[in-house]
């Protein structure tokens, strides 16, 4: 099954002086799972990378993506409803993380990696009672 990665995640594995970074790391090296972002994603991380790290680690980024080290799934426009469902329910939630949330439902996934308790862990998903978050 795969495991869906958030911004936060895609951050922290390239920050080196993130407090995420070596839980991250050392999560993702004892998984075997394929890993997984929405398309939503990339964008938001891509430019986190390039305004904090420089152009040569968002370059370092895209690379991984190309080379299939992250899976990128696309969104159907029964995500795009059900993100907007998200984001009506709780205001305090925005598109991106919203669309996790649509993407993880329609997957079926258990798992979301994320250094964002502070939403992830206030969301109910529709096919289960909570997601469960790591690291």
């Amino acid at each position: 099954m795969p495991l869906l990665l958030d911004t936060g995640i895609l951050y922290a594995m390239a920050d080196e002086d993130d407090a995420w970074h070596e839980r991250v790391v050392r999560y993702l090296r004892n998984n075997t799972d394929v890993l997984m972002t929405p398309v939503t994603v990339v964008p938001e991380a891509a430019y986190l990378l390039r305004a904090r790290l420089g152009a040569r680690i968002e370059r370092e980024f895209i690379a991984s993506l190309a080379a299939r080290e992250i899976a990128v799934e696309s969104l159907s426009n029964a995500d795009l409803v059900r993100s907007a469902a998200v984001m009506s329910e709780r205001p305090d939630v925005g598109f991106v993380d919203a669309s996790v949330v649509a993407v993880a439902e329609r997957l079926r996934l258990d798992r979301i990696a994320t250094t964002d308790r502070r939403h992830f862990s206030t969301i109910v998903p529709r096919h289960r009672p909570a997601f469960d978050l790591v690291p």
